[in-house]
């Protein structure tokens, strides 16, 4: 039976990030709060949990699932080459909210969809998520949605689409963005914006050095 916690309250934030941990742990999915919208997630390493976030979506691996981490550092063991303009971004926007597309380390025993060989990477803004990320490890997160629906700004409108599917609730009050992460792809020979979202692509264009016309 799915529970909703309010992380509002010290007490239910504790209670409800332990229980959010150990659903990760035991395979199940949970719902948390972001800097930009509500996530479904899962550990990141187990195959079968990432098939069953897929199904609660609505979708199949034609569109591979994100992963969120709890720190720069965790970074280093999943990408295939720490270039500099990963980096940069990471020191300019993260914790915030621009997923990075990179060329994923090849010996990670991960099933995030066809990826092609890449990962996006995202590290949110918001201390349950954060918490919550660094005691469980990397994080299978898309958005709290079933496909095609409106994505969700709260946990209310996240239980609504997704119910007994999810384990465990964040509630962690309305998520202010509204918008999505915007995605940068780094994975090629020239930086590429794939959307724009909370991030304008003139300020990533300039913490990269270039103009805003050539991320196109």
């Amino acid at each position: 039976m799915s529970r909703i916690y309010n992380c509002l309250n010290t007490e239910d934030r504790v209670n409800g990030v332990s229980a959010a941990v150990n659903a990760v742990k035991g395979g199940g999915l949970v719902v948390l709060p972001t800097d930009t919208l509500y996530g479904i997630g899962c550990d990141a390493f187990d195959n079968r949990a990432v098939g069953d976030l897929l199904r609660a979506k609505h979708r199949g691996p034609d569109m591979p699932v994100p992963v969120l981490v709890g720190s720069w550092y965790t970074v280093q063991g999943l990408v295939r080459d720490n270039q500099p303009q990963v980096r940069t971004l990471i020191e300019a926007f993260w914790p915030g909210g621009l997923s990075i597309v990179v060329v994923q380390a090849p010996s990670l025993p991960w099933n995030l969809g066809d990826t092609r060989g890449t990962v996006m990477l995202r590290m949110p803004l918001h201390p349950v998520a954060i918490e919550l990320l660094r005691e469980t490890g990397p994080m299978a997160v898309s958005s709290a949605n079933i496909s095609g629906q409106p994505p969700a700004t709260t946990a209310e409108e996240a239980r609504k689409q997704l119910g007994s599917t999810v384990s465990v609730y964040l509630d962690g009050g309305t998520c202010l963005a509204g918008q999505p992460s915007s995605i940068i792809d780094l994975s090629g020979s020239r930086p590429r914006l794939l959307r724009e979202g909370a991030v304008p692509a003139a300020r990533i264009a300039d913490a990269l050095g270039i103009s805003p016309e050539t991320l196109a």
